[in-house]
Formats: C-alpha cells, structure tokens, sequence
C-alpha cells in the first residue's frame, strides 16, 4: 500500500485491513510481517508490553495464527482516518487446533502509519467469547 500523500486516506486504510486479515485467513506470517515497518510496535493488548519489530511480530503470528488456529474468518469496517493514523472495528472467529474451541473477537484497533503505508504502531482491544462444538 503505497500513500500517494502523508496523510492516510479511508480507502487505503481499508486496503490495508483487507492484506492484514488475507494473512490471518492464511496464516501467514511472512505476510503479516510485511504490512509493519522493521521496528514496529504492536501491542495486543492495553497491559501487556507490546511486541517489537519484526522478528517478535513474525513470532507472535507463526505461534498464533500459523500454529494454533484454523478455519479463521477476518472483517473489518474502516471507521475514521487522521493524518496516518487509522481506527477500525473488526470481527474474527476461528478454531483452536489444540482444543478445537470455537473464537470469536470483538474488537477495535488503532493503526499508525510510517513510510510505504507500513504500520509503525499497532494497538487493539478485544473481547473473546470461547464456546465448544457439539
């Protein structure tokens, strides 16, 4: 996603969620890793010190969605963009491998932009509801 200008348009926000949750779909973690510059903070959560750069975002992404997860379905609405920062809803669901738990989340995410339309800072907060298939 190349920015035509600084400032991050809605529909290139929105191109960008689309590749995000293509690599979650796919599990796949060199892609995701793509989307973030080297150096690039990704916090999962509001308490948890956040992931840095690219070796810890392509960890994070192997062992959860390349590991751990299958049959996983991303949307998103794109709902607002200033200068490079983006804010979005977003749904995922997806099987656990290991207890075959059925995911959903719920959540928000606020998206930083640096250079090339690559995420420099990556925040979300979720809810997760985990149910069992009978």
């Amino acid at each position: 996603m190349e920015q035509s200008t600084g400032m991050l348009s809605l529909a290139e926000f929105g191109n960008w969620l689309d590749a995000y949750g293509a690599a979650w779909e796919a599990g796949d973690a060199d892609a995701a890793v793509e989307l973030f510059t080297d150096d690039a903070e990704y916090h999962e959560t509001p308490f948890a010190a956040p992931m840095v750069g690219a070796k810890d975002i392509h960890r994070y992404w192997v062992e959860g969605a390349g590991e751990a997860q299958k049959d996983v379905k991303f949307s998103h609405e794109a709902l607002a963009v200033a200068g490079n920062v983006g804010l979005a809803r977003w749904h995922a669901s997806f099987v656990r491998i290991r207890t075959g738990k059925h995911v959903e989340l719920d959540g928000f995410l606020l998206a930083e932009f640096a250079r090339a339309g690559k995420c420099s800072v990556f925040r979300e907060w979720w809810h997760r509801r985990e149910t069992i298939d009978e």
